[in-house]
């Protein structure tokens, strides 16, 4: 009997293809840059699953392309890219990655935190250019995080990891997400803050909500008024939940102190952009979750879910898990 045909868009890290080619026949795409839509599209035809990332749009066009598909599975918790509801609609379960990659995404946003509130970024720029002759009282200061307040914006798995480590820093965390959750803020210490409060009484603020119809563009020109002249802010979501634009302008202005991005609005983004030349503002190529153990760790589940989509089982981690009716 033929073994069923998958797709997969990028070669992921550890053992994942070889567990995938065991029950699959593959069809790799095998270069370092994304995959083109209109290759995609022509090498899903015939295709029972596709294991793909977040550069790689599934939507209505490619599931078209794609009758005969089971299973999607992407190596990656957010599914912005993915048209889940008509996926679902489809019956095509969609596979994700939570989990695996929480604590170091958590350890991210406070890297990125402690990076941009200290000026550790334009330390380090200072030393490489040469600028540092003596030593300074008021050289590059910023803003403690120690005994601050915290505002994280959605307190999903990755938001009350961020909120755990606070705890470390003797931090006062305030948290806004869809629904209030009683039992995270006795677990954590948090306090439930409607959004403009949050932003305003926060300190640093921390986006860690997925992006969604409702959370585009949820950090605004007005809510970035909003913020302390002082305050920093990271998004370790999607970039689309900040306005760059006006992210551009708030840290021109002084309207906020800093920002730490692990992600962007366009990705990725382009050297000469005006937000990558301002000094308040440290960027990394959505690095989240880039450590050697969980991006394999994603790639397995990943690879565990596709496998499942196959054989007709339930999926080990699915986005879409009303699709079983």
């Amino acid at each position: 009997m033929a073994m069923a045909r998958v797709v997969v868009t990028r070669r992921p890290p550890g053992s994942a293809l070889e567990a995938i080619e065991r029950v699959a026949d593959v069809w790799l795409w095998g270069e370092d840059r994304p995959i083109p839509a209109e290759t995609l599209h022509e090498a899903v035809a015939g295709a029972a699953g596709l294991y793909c990332m977040l550069t790689d749009t599934v939507d209505d066009g490619l599931l078209d392309a794609a009758p005969e598909l089971r299973v999607v599975s992407t190596m990656a918790v957010g599914v912005d890219n993915i048209d889940v509801a008509t996926c679902t609609a489809r019956g095509i379960p969609v596979g994700h990655t939570p989990d695996v990659l929480t604590e170091t995404t958590a350890d991210t946003a406070f890297a990125l935190l402690l990076t941009a509130a200290r000026r550790l970024g334009e330390g380090r720029d200072y030393v490489r250019d040469g600028h540092w002759r003596r030593w300074e009282p008021d050289l590059l200061l910023g803003t403690d995080v120690h005994s601050s307040t915290l505002g994280i914006i959605g307190l999903g798995r990755v938001g009350r990891a961020v909120a755990g480590r606070a705890a470390g820093f003797g931090m006062r965390v305030v948290y806004n997400s869809r629904t209030r959750d009683e039992a995270a803020e006795a677990e954590l210490g948090a306090t439930y803050r409607e959004l403009p409060d949050l932003l305003a009484e926060s300190d640093h603020v921390v986006v860690a909500t997925p992006l969604t119809a409702e959370t585009a563009r949820l950090i605004d020109a007005e809510a970035l008024d909003r913020m302390k002249a002082t305050a920093t802010l990271v998004n370790i979501s999607r970039g689309g939940t900040v306005d760059t634009d006006a992210l551009v302008a708030a840290l021109r202005s002084g309207t906020i102190a800093a920002a730490g991005l692990d992600v962007t609005d366009p990705e990725p983004i382009g050297a000469d952009h005006p937000l990558v030349g301002l000094d308040n503002c440290f960027i990394i190529p959505h690095l989240g979750s880039s450590s050697e153990r969980t991006r394999a760790a994603m790639a397995d589940l990943a690879a565990d879910n596709l496998v499942a989509g196959l054989l007709g089982r339930p999926l080990p981690a699915c986005a879409n898990p009303s699709v079983y009716g």
